[in-house]
């Protein structure tokens, strides 16, 4: 395995990892979110039962000042995790870019080897013929 090579694969292990890294973030944040629509509908439905029931609606500005401290926490938890979100992106970004510039790289010192053997190739057949116009010159002489 070329140098090239070695340096490919372990930028594209790299992008593989931050891949994953990433889906696991998304995750996590899909998680946070619906947990947050559930609180939020969880208010909602208890603000209705408060409202159709005189003995909880005594009990609904704790349950409300609660539920706005648990959503609180809740956002902060996922703008946290938007936060390590973007890191991430950025991080999977350069991986790729990375890559790239090994996979470039990797090409263009290909395409120089099939030049110099072009040129090799050329000059051997420039050689193999001079040689023939020498004999040629020479059996005429």
């Amino acid at each position: 395995m070329s140098w090239s090579e070695s340096l490919i694969k372990l930028a594209t292990y790299e992008v593989e990892n931050r891949q994953l890294r990433l889906a696991e973030i998304a995750k996590r944040l899909a998680d946070a979110n619906t947990r947050l629509a559930v609180l939020t509908a969880e208010g909602e439905a208890e603000a209705k039962h408060a409202a159709q029931n005189a003995e909880a609606g005594w009990y609904l500005a704790g349950y409300a000042e609660g539920l706005k401290i648990r959503k609180a926490a809740l956002q902060a938890d996922i703008d946290a995790i938007e936060t390590e979100e973007r890191g991430a992106r950025d991080a999977l970004a350069q991986a790729f870019e990375e890559q790239k510039k090994y996979e470039q790289v990797a090409e263009s010192a290909r395409r120089a080897e099939v030049k110099e053997a072009s040129r090799r190739e050329n000059a051997e057949l420039d050689e193999v013929g001079m040689r023939a116009v020498r004999r040629a010159a020479g059996n005429a002489a």
